[in-house]
């Protein structure tokens, strides 16, 4: 029986691509955790300057002052919704990744599972090999006795 598993590459390029998956998909998790805190700034932010705001009109504010705030508070919405948007981009990335990493751990299992099993006919092959041997042997013991006795 050969003792080589014929299917050892294809084993060891499937180990390479789950260690890149694994990669990729720790780098798309690092930048979805990067978009949400930016966008929970984008927030913080907002609510900050709406509080100013309103403690500014308490206060009494001018037409300009009035005019200035409402812009920027509409860009900082902007903002948020744009923020939001690549959160959910992100997190999709994340997905796709996720199972993209479940599919070369699938084909790795499967190579693995092979490569266990031919492992496991070698042994039961050398383990057969042994005891007939050892078989042999012991039968030739007997007989030699069996002829010293006559």
């Amino acid at each position: 029986m050969d003792k080589t598993f014929r299917l050892q590459s294809l084993l060891d390029l499937s180990n390479m691509r789950l260690d890149e998956a694994t990669r990729q998909l720790g780098q798309l998790i690092a930048g979805e955790q990067e978009a949400s805190q930016r966008l929970a700034l984008l927030i913080q932010y907002r609510d900050e300057y709406q509080a100013r705001f309103l403690e500014a009109a308490g206060s009494g504010l001018g037409p300009e002052a009035w005019r200035n705030y409402q812009l920027f508070l509409g860009r900082l919405d902007q903002a948020i919704e744009q923020a939001r948007a690549m959160v959910a981009a992100s997190k999709q990335r994340t997905v796709a990744g996720q199972q993209h990493w479940r599919d070369q751990q699938g084909k790795v299992k499967a190579f693995d599972t092979l490569a266990q099993r031919h492992q496991a006919r070698i042994a039961y092959a050398t383990a057969r090999s042994e005891q007939k041997q050892s078989d042999e042997h012991a039968a030739r013991r007997f007989a030699a006795n069996l002829a010293e006795e006559d």
